[in-house]
């Protein structure tokens, strides 16, 4: 039976056919002059983005985008030699970090409606150009969203077989980190194209891998274990391997490019293994252990101009300077800031598993690259032999740590929110099956990594792990909670093993953001027991993590009680009834989470299957993705959770 796929709109621009704003001059493999986007500009442009990202209180990333300019120079100026370039190529950027790199060179080669002037609001909530490139808010540019690492390239294998199916003319082409070759996703696709290409079920394919032994803590092969024997058994598995040995060399790239594109056309996928320097354009990015993965300046600094020059070896066009000069203007200090001590909960967990180890428990860390921003390295800095790095991996982590859980540690594993619940789900549902109990540390939850975007920002972290058995999912929202939560889990998994009782997993949630260490009236830290941080009588807010601190501040002015309710997924139905029943059974429950499947609705079916009669609003996420903003405070009052939202849901 025959059939068709649906019709749908092209949304991908045309290239244009304009000389670029700033060119490089090369010559291509016949010895013909081509003209390209200056890498160096690339670069220019990527250090003004993240500064002004910076300046508005995000992260960014420069490492990434600066090693794989020359190759993404080279490489537009194949595909775009073709205006109607999406009609002969399907290309899929898989290096997220690398996305603003895209951006500034598609604005110096005149692509869409992109200008210099609309990289200025880059990772901003009223622009298109996101942390990561995202498809839902600007498809015209970007064909498959990505951001978590390796889950674009199977996305590409699916589009690619699709071509063939269709009779399509199309190449595909992938550019991917080495760094994300270490996904269990990356490696199922390295075995899965050569194996269909063989059974004649794929176009033109080719995937660009940007090698430079560097992830976002450090060296790959120093942190982790050595990438090359895996690049190496590519060509074992059916690639036809294609080395450009100095990747930032513009000349090479393109030259190698024109020979991946011949190849391609043969009967194997293409890997082009591109050696790149992370952080190439600056001296001491270049040098550093992270290759400047963040971006290395501070807000309004002034030392943009000479690494402007540096980049560019000389003088910085007009434009750009004028460009760094405004980023340079610091707005007036806010002098209402709090003096209240503050700090990440992060910090908490881990003097918690630092308490817990010197006391002789075996508290063992299994990380994948970010236990820097996770708050864990703090441990790993303490107990250097009780710690691994299994890569950029976040699968293979929580799997490796069932295995030491077996043999009697307690293994604690660390990453973003994001990526624990969603590739991490199936091995966590395998250790509970295993009777293999564990703790999660998985961090920036909701909003709270704004700047990243959607990819980054996990809306549905509690309803992914709340229904495995024998885990306990927690949020913490202060330091000093986390601590105490911390050490009760890890002497609650010791004591109940032991005894040879049943022990659950424990999944610790937490933000990103700064908050007070503690909180006033606060401190009586019991794993399951809610706390009312404030009683009143016209209804009771209950909520816990970054939300938390949004209520607290709109309660100051209103006669309403405040819960924090830590334990998520089994929430302390006699406190909250009881402080309904002085609030006329009034209940609000706040929530940077999609709102099927998170603390309120838990709550709510918990209080209801308890006999509790009770009114309720909540305040959650409707259903939509999130986006780029410079602050977790954009996200929160643009999704309905602010501190009017809060105050009016009161009313």
């Amino acid at each position: 039976m025959s059939f068709k796929p649906l019709t749908l709109a092209t949304e991908i621009h045309n290239a244009s056919q304009s000389s670029p704003i700033y060119p490089k001059t090369i010559k291509n493999s016949k010895g013909e002059e081509v003209v390209l986007g200056d890498p160096a500009i690339t670069r220019a442009l990527v250090a003004l983005m993240d500064l002004s990202a910076v300046n508005g209180g995000a992260a960014s990333h420069w490492g990434g985008p600066a090693a794989i300019a020359e190759c993404m120079s080279a490489l537009h100026g194949i595909m775009f030699r073709d205006t109607n370039w999406s009609s002969k190529y399907n290309f899929v950027n898989d290096i997220g970090h690398a996305e603003n790199g895209i951006y500034a060179l598609r604005a110096n080669l005149g692509f869409g409606d992109l200008t210099l002037e609309s990289l200025k609001g880059f990772r901003s909530i009223d622009s298109k150009l996101t942390g990561h490139g995202e498809s839902h808010l600007y498809p015209e540019g970007v064909l498959l969203s990505n951001g978590p690492l390796s889950s674009s390239l199977p996305q590409a294998q699916g589009l690619c077989f699709a071509d063939k199916i269709l009779g399509n003319s199309r190449t595909t082409v992938v550019s991917i980190s080495d760094g994300a070759c270490m996904e269990g996703e990356a490696k199922e696709s390295f075995s899965a194209i050569p194996g269909l290409f063989a059974k004649g079920k794929m176009n033109p394919f080719i995937m660009i891998v940007s090698d430079n032994d560097t992830k976002l803590s450090g060296r790959i092969s120093e942190d982790s274990f050595d990438m090359q024997p895996t690049l190496e058994s590519l060509k074992t598995l059916g690639w036809e391997e294609l080395k450009i040995e100095n990747g930032n060399d513009l000349e090479a790239c393109y030259q190698g490019l024109e020979k991946a594109m011949e190849l391609s056309q043969k009967n194997k996928p293409v890997f082009v293994w591109l050696k790149t320097t992370k952080g190439f354009g600056v001296a001491k990015t270049t040098e550093a252990k992270s290759g400047g993965h963040g971006f290395p300046l501070k807000a309004f600094s002034e030392e943009i101009h000479s690494f402007l020059e540096e980049i560019l070896g000389g003088e910085i066009p007009q434009d750009l300077k004028s460009w760094a000069d405004e980023l340079v203007k610091k707005p007036e200090s806010n002098s209402n800031l709090s003096s209240a001590p503050k700090e990440k909960a992060q910090a908490g967990l881990a003097r918690g598993m630092i308490k817990a180890a010197r006391e002789g428990k075996p508290v063992f860390s299994v990380s994948c690259d970010l236990a820097g921003s996770t708050g864990v390295a703090a441990f790993q800095k303490e107990f250097p032999e009780h710690y691994v790095d299994v890569g950029i991996a976040e699968a293979n982590m929580v799997s490796h740590a069932a295995g030491m859980s077996r043999a009697g540690f307690i293994p604690v594993v660390d990453t973003f929110a994001a990526f624990g619940v969603t590739k991490g789900n199936l091995p966590l549902i395998m250790a509970s099956l295993s009777s293999c109990p564990m703790i999660a540390v998985f961090s920036h939850t909701g909003f709270q990594d704004a700047a990243d975007g959607a990819s980054h920002q996990s809306l549905t972290y509690l309803s992914a792990v709340s229904s495995i058995p024998n885990t306990k999912v927690v949020i913490v929202s202060t330091s000093a909670e986390a601590e105490e939560f911390m050490y009760q889990a890890i002497a609650d998994i010791e004591n109940k093993r032991e005894n040879k009782e049943h022990a659950d997993s424990y999944i610790f949630f937490v933000g990103r953001e700064n908050y007070p260490v503690e909180l006033k009236g606060d401190g009586n830290y019991k794993l399951g027991k809610a706390r009312v941080l404030k009683s009143g009588s016209t209804g009771v807010i209950v909520t816990a993590g970054a939300t938390l601190f949004k209520a607290l501040e709109v309660a100051e002015n209103k006669d309403v009680s405040v819960v924090v309710q830590s334990m998520i997924n089994d929430p302390d139905v006699e406190t909250i009834k009881s402080e309904l029943s002085k609030n006329g059974g009034k209940l609000i429950t706040v929530e940077d989470h999609q709102l099927i499947g998170g603390l309120g609705s838990q709550l709510c079916h918990s209080l209801k299957l308890a006999g509790v009669d009770f009114s309720m609003k909540s305040l959650a996420v409707m259903g939509e993705f999130g986006r780029s903003a410079y602050t977790a405070d954009q996200l929160y009052d643009n999704a309905g959770l602010g501190i009017e939202a809060i105050s009016k849901a009161i009313n």
